[in-house]
């Protein structure tokens, strides 16, 4: 006889985990068709089972509030970083600034050799990001052809939806499972054909035959002549039936019984959130699209908690709020097994310098120390020949 399938998790699972990523017992993916469209059974066709009382043909009753965590969070955040921005010098500056120009073909040099660096400012942007890795279940009623297979509903109570193991995928990692709930198949006649097994052909109204196509019904052709295509009958067979009238019952495949049984899909996400803190440098912000900035803070564990002492205190009141966002809002749906929280500086310096007695500006920017210089001042049409 089948056992039923608990948790090998016990109370620390969905909090701390210390046991993530050991295998699960063996369970059964339920390859079932899931129920839906035209031909879904009426309600009262399933039996009722405790604890999967609100689960409905297939799915869309929502997700299933997950148990409280067990372990409570610190009551202290852990100490702040030091943190350390850093620079650039007037060499990289210069020399991003060179291969800037030589990539160019109709950039003249002399700037970069001859202009002279009056000032740097560092405008650096951050990008405050926050991921929650969270679980979620629902349930649904599935159903496939009965062909013998163990039937158990009532043989004992089924397990909780939360009381069945699930193989976690790692963290931050997008994964579905469906997993059938033991104690919960029967037999039933199938809905769509009544227990026969067959259905009327549509395509014939489950006449057997149909007008003939040739000669419209009439029996014949433009002149006297009987049509050959229905021997004078004016109808054909129907060919989608082969004249009976009926074909095989698409829902119990001709079995005329369905196993009927719940199936609970559990969900792995990542829900993410970011903030780019305001920039005004200049310099426009389609730009830093096209580059990656520099990890300046990771922090991942059960629950995060917001960034403390952070030098753009704009960054740390975002921290803040989307933490305390993502705690409210997922908790009541789903269980949240680890977040993680970055923050990214893409630097940005502006820097200043004279030419010819007169002053031009270009910005150095994101790890690749890529160059924008929009009032570059020695620049020539070029024309291809």
């Amino acid at each position: 006889m089948e056992r039923p399938i608990v948790s090998d998790y016990g109370a620390n699972y969905g909090t701390i985990n210390p046991v993530y990523g050991l295998p699960a017992p063996a369970m059964a993916a339920a390859p079932a068709t899931s129920i839906h469209g035209p031909s879904a059974p009426p309600a009262n066709m399933f039996d009722t089972v405790p604890g999967y009382e609100g689960t409905i043909a297939g799915g869309g009753g929502g997700y299933l509030p997950p148990p409280p965590p067990s372990v409570p969070m610190p009551e202290q955040a852990p100490s702040s970083p030091n943190w350390h921005i850093p620079s650039i010098s007037e060499d990289q500056a210069r020399d991003s600034f060179a291969m800037y120009v030589s990539s160019k073909c109709c950039y003249s040099s002399d700037p970069v050799k001859e202009g002279v660096i009056t000032s740097m400012e560092s405008f650096n942007t951050y990008r405050y990001r926050l991921e929650t890795f969270m679980e979620s279940r629902s349930t649904e009623w599935s159903q496939k052809p009965y062909t013998g297979q163990p039937v158990d509903a009532g043989v004992q109570p089924a397990p909780g939806p939360w009381q069945i193991a699930a193989q976690p995928p790692a963290f931050f990692q997008e994964h579905k499972q469906t997993i059938k709930v033991p104690y919960t198949s029967s037999v039933k006649n199938c809905h769509v054909c009544l227990g026969m097994g067959r259905n009327p052909c549509t395509t014939c109204a489950g006449a057997g035959n149909k007008v003939c196509w040739v000669c419209n019904g009439s029996g014949y052709r433009q002149s006297d002549d009987r049509c050959m295509h229905c021997n004078g009958r004016g109808r054909e067979n129907c060919s989608s039936c082969s004249g009976s009238g009926t074909r095989q019952c698409d829902t119990c495949h001709g079995k005329r019984q369905l196993l009927v049984f719940i199936n609970l899909i559990v969900k792995w996400s990542t829900e993410k959130d970011e903030f780019i803190a305001q920039d005004s440098s200049g310099l426009r912000v389609e730009n830093l699209g096209k580059v990656s900035g520099k990890e300046l803070f990771k922090d991942a564990q059960y629950m995060v908690y917001p960034v403390r002492g952070f030098p753009d205190v704009s960054v740390g009141q975002a921290s803040e709020r989307l933490v305390r966002d993502h705690q409210v809002k997922y908790a009541q749906t789903s269980l949240i097994l680890q977040q993680r929280q970055t923050i990214e500086l893409i630097p940005i310096t502006k820097v200043n310098y004279m030419w010819k007695g007169k002053p031009y500006v270009y910005y150095v920017y994101g790890n690749e120390f890529k160059v924008n210089a929009d009032d570059y001042p020695a620049t020539c049409c070029c024309s291809v020949m």
